[in-house]
């Protein structure tokens, strides 16, 4: 559904969201004080200096400058447009987004791209799901491949008949219909000669036919494709959607939304090949498979995966196809393997995958297998010592030409030093005299998208004057929000009469909160997102704030505030005296002078 996303929603949703868990999901936060701490995931460092505070609900490093709430981290972490952002929030505490209705006599606003096949992609599942239940033999099939009811309805699995066009009848009646279940890849349009004749509906059949049906969806839940698994003899045995606007088959993980509706915390993910893998490991206690879809395994796969957990298991047939498929899958997972993640590789006994391997051993069994599987490194080394005779010279002189490449793939840092180390222990040599016969390793490149803006220090705050005393104000108030009630409305009213950089805004921030009182920084933030003063508010948020207790805070704020009301009195004074000089006062005028007068301290 189109429309606003209202901010009361956004407020109640930053009041539920628990950066701390949020974040630890995908970076790993040690605790130090009320706060949690890290290495920036946004730019290579050593010395951890990105913050998380629970109390604030935000985060900032003092190294690159990012900082931001919930939303925001989801928006640059994950990369997802901010309403795909409250989507992702939302899904993850099992709320449904509401939209506001246009205003009367508004433009209508138009449908996103993608929300037509979106809508209709969770359709056609929903009649797959009803065909499965309606049919006999594909319900005795999944039985027998051990699928329970459960697995059956969160996976939301379901069946395509055994038929040309039942689907194309179904939902292509007009072309309008046609052309949004091709662009879905759910028909293929059938060859013919440049003269026949084609009637409506003629020229295209269904793609899946006489299929066990799974639903791929995306991190919010909504379908994106399909993959088939054929039920009686027949060629290929698996069938996935081609790509399309919305899905990439090297982007999305099988599963993985599954995965995320988890309460478990989430360490590890187990990455299968298969559709029937994933759902049977689930079912059977292992409810953080995912499987790639009839691809190798990408690095946007591990970028994806390593934003769940920050232990990866690829899980691979023992036969030489599986082995194959490893090898590839190590030189994908290479740019992504840095300090505080683990990639191992487990390889299975031939003739077994996981569907069939869990079914008989369980799923305790099943995990105790996870004590072989290979550290990354530990596969390099032993995969090109097996290719590789080096118990000679040349041996030697190839096993290095070989691993340079591979080296030259790892980032800069303790990854790329040690196994470099393993490597020159291999032929023993030390690591210097490796790299001499090397020759210099080139520097991985990094994805320059995850590398945030830098800015330059002078622009960390907000533009104010009168000694800092805005500054003071506006920090205190963005970190405790609940001291609004120290200013009183006739304050803030007067503010309005002060001519000083930044008092429009502050009074600005005051009203609402007063108006609308916030629990926390995270949403102050975020209902100033995309206003002129919310990116400046962000960043004095970051700021290092002194006044550690709510308490001190309020006094603070309380004493600016006199501060500053009493320079309205000080330019109402100058205004009046130089008034005087020129012309005369209106009694009302004199009466107003005499008392500012009074009222002024006295000096010496």
């Amino acid at each position: 559904m189109s429309g606003r996303i209202p901010q009361y929603f956004i407020d109640d949703l930053i009041a539920r969201a628990d950066i701390v868990e949020l974040i630890s999901a995908r970076v790993p936060l040690k605790k130090a004080g009320r706060e949690y701490r890290a290495c920036c995931p946004f730019h290579d460092e050593k010395t951890p200096s990105f913050w998380v505070s629970p109390a604030k609900q935000f985060y900032h490093c003092f190294g690159c400058g990012a900082h931001g709430t919930a939303l925001g981290f989801l928006m640059n972490y994950d990369r997802l447009p901010f309403p795909e952002a409250v989507e992702e929030l939302a899904s993850r505490m099992g709320l449904d987004v509401p939209r506001e209705a246009p205003s009367p006599g508004s433009s209508p606003v138009p449908r996103a791209a993608g929300e037509d096949l979106y809508s209709l992609l969770t359709e056609v599942a929903a009649w797959f799901r009803e065909q499965l239940a309606r049919n006999d033999k594909a319900r005795a099939y999944a039985a027998r491949r051990g699928l329970d009811e459960g697995s059956l309805q969160r996976f939301g699995i379901g069946y395509a008949p055994a038929s040309w066009n039942e689907l194309l009848r179904r939902f292509g009646g007009t072309d309008d219909g046609r052309r949004r279940l091709s662009e879905a890849g759910l028909i293929i349009e059938r060859e013919r000669s440049a003269d026949e004749p084609q009637r409506p509906g003629e020229g295209w059949y269904d793609r899946f036919r006489d299929r066990l049906m799974f639903p791929i969806r995306d991190a919010r839940g909504r379908v994106l494709a399909f993959g088939g698994r054929i039920i009686d003899q027949g060629e290929p045995k698996y069938l996935n959607s081609p790509e399309t606007s919305l899905f990439h088959k090297g982007r999305e993980l099988y599963g993985l939304y599954e995965v995320r509706q988890s309460r478990a915390a989430i360490s590890r993910l187990l990455v299968v090949e298969g559709y029937m893998d994933v759902v049977r490991l689930h079912q059977s206690g292992i409810p953080y498979a995912v499987a790639t879809l009839g691809t190798a395994t990408t690095p946007e796969h591990l970028k994806r995966a390593f934003r769940v957990a920050s232990e990866i298991i690829f899980c691979f047939d023992g036969d030489k196809a599986g082995r194959a498929a490893a090898w590839r899958a190590l030189g994908n997972a290479l740019p992504e393997a840095q300090a505080g993640r683990q990639l191992r590789f487990l390889f299975l006994p031939d003739g077994e995958d996981p569907d069939t391997l869990v079914g008989k051993e369980g799923a305790a069994a099943f995990e105790a297998r996870y004590a072989g599987a290979l550290p990354l490194s530990e596969y390099l080394v032993s995969h090109l010592c097996a290719e590789i005779d080096i118990s000679h010279a040349d041996g030697k002189a190839q096993l290095v030409a070989q691993a340079k490449p591979l080296l030259e793939r790892l980032p800069e840092g303790p990854y790329r030093e040690l196994l470099l180390d393993r490597l020159a222990g291999t032929i023993g040599v030390t690591a210097q005299r490796f790299l001499q016969i090397t020759g210099p390793l080139a520097v991985a490149q990094t994805d320059p998208a995850n590398q945030p803006e830098r800015r330059p220090a002078q622009r960390q705050g907000l533009s104010i004057g009168r000694g800092g005393l805005v500054r003071q104000a506006m920090q205190n108030l963005l970190h405790f929000p609940a001291i609004v009630t120290r200013v009183s409305a006739a304050q803030r009213q007067q503010l309005g009469g002060l001519d000083i950089p930044g008092v429009p805004e502050l009074r600005q921030v005051l009203d609402d909160l007063a108006a609308n009182p916030a629990a926390s920084t995270a949403q102050v933030l975020e209902r100033w997102r995309d206003q002129p003063l919310g990116e400046r508010l962000s960043r004095l948020a970051g700021a290092e704030m002194i006044t550690p207790h709510e308490t001190a805070a309020g006094d603070e704020l309380h004493n600016a505030i006199d501060k500053l009301l009493a320079d309205v009195a000080a330019q109402r004074l100058d205004a009046l005296l130089e008034k005087s000089r020129g012309s005369d006062l209106s009694d009302e005028e004199k009466r107003e002078l005499t008392a500012l007068m009074t009222a002024r301290p006295r000096s010496g």
